[in-house]
């Protein structure tokens, strides 16, 4: 008889436990919630018990009106209870999001096609040569490899008619990959080569980790778009529904920020106060998705256009996103991508 069954039998009365709410409610395993309510302390000397579905979670710290639960692996969406002094809380629901690939190397936002087909890279450490640089998952969660023959591939973005852009950190050029995965060189000398973006011109930028934003026109002429301060690992591209660049990129301050930056090229602070800020992606109603810290807790941050951020999904090892079909979105970690069905449609393209 497992935990649930021994226990969902017993009614949370006279001071027993009650949740009134987790947040955030979403989470992939191993990220922490919050789980506020009344009487969730056991006596003394005995932990409470927290059950995702039919697995328990490990508790982080307990008291008698909040709790922090670590979401256990095996989890899948639905009821969480907490169990003290022989007593079950209600249930409330959370979503667990469903790993569909690992054993990968995503270091910036996953890509999806006009098919829906998901694109993941597997980038390496600096210099290392991988049997796969790219791999696709198709509607039915198969994973084949799709690009063999590229160092460090970065960051993947796909133009208006559907053709697929890759970035290299290793050897500072942007590659154009064929639908069957050979590929040609589009640019060259972006110096360390990361995220990217296109415009509703069908302009592509490329963030240089050194600093530098570039501007590739449609004639594929470079030019020197901003300038920021360098990143430690990798600048991350996102235009919003105005048409401005936004860029976020890990530097030594501990309190990192979202930068905005105008058709004309300056660059102003849209949001500062987040941890190791990396992927981005926007919802179709303008609020912004970063993966990165907020006071502390790793997962995906939602910065409204006012300015106001929320944790919304709890996770750690997190570098990216992109939204769905099915009002459901895809997170990339830092060694596999996620499924998450979260009634959230994304922003779509740009109009011309």
């Amino acid at each position: 008889m497992g935990f649930s069954d021994r226990i969902l039998g017993k009614k949370n009365v006279n001071g027993g436990p009650h949740i009134e709410s987790v947040s955030p409610a979403l989470a992939l395993a191993g990220g922490e919630v919050r789980i506020a309510g009344s009487g969730l302390r056991a006596q003394p000397w005995q932990r409470p018990r927290v059950q995702f579905g039919e697995v328990e979670g490990g508790i982080v710290i307990s008291s008698e009106s909040f709790l922090v639960a670590r979401v256990p692996e095996g989890a899948a969406s639905g009821p969480v209870v907490v169990a003290a002094d022989g007593h079950v809380s209600n249930a409330h629901p959370v979503k667990v999001a469903v790993s569909i690939a690992e054993n990968l190397h995503p270091v910036t936002n996953p890509a999806l096609d006009a098919h829906g087909n998901i694109y993941a890279t597997f980038s390496g450490s600096r210099g290392q040569k991988v049997p796969v640089a790219i791999f696709k998952i198709d509607t039915n969660y198969a994973v084949k490899p799709f690009v063999a023959e590229m160092m460090n591939a970065t960051a993947i973005a796909f133009d208006r008619q559907g053709q697929m852009y890759v970035s290299s950190r290793h050897d500072s050029a942007v590659y154009r990959v064929a639908p069957n995965g050979t590929m040609t060189t589009y640019a060259e000398g972006m110096g360390v080569a990361t995220g990217m973006a296109f415009d509703r011109n069908q302009n592509l930028y490329v963030g240089d980790r050194s600093g530098t934003i570039f501007k590739i026109g449609r004639d594929q002429q470079v030019f020197v778009f901003a300038t920021l301060e360098p990143s430690l690992s990798a600048y991350h591209l996102a235009f919003g529904p105005q048409g401005d660049l936004f860029v976020t990129g890990p530097t030594t301050s501990s309190f990192g920020c979202v930068h905005r930056i105008d058709p004309q090229g300056t660059v102003h602070t849209f949001f500062r106060g987040l941890g190791r800020p990396q992927g981005m992606a926007f919802d179709s109603l303008g609020n912004l998705y970063v993966a990165a810290s907020l006071s502390g807790k790793r997962g995906i941050v939602k910065i409204t256009s006012e300015g106001t951020a929320s944790l919304e999904v709890a996770g750690h090892g997190l570098v990216g996103l992109a939204f769905a079909p099915g009002r459901s979105v895809i997170l990339a970690t830092t060694d596999a991508v996620h499924h998450l069905s979260w009634n959230i449609p994304g922003l779509p393209l740009l109009p011309e």
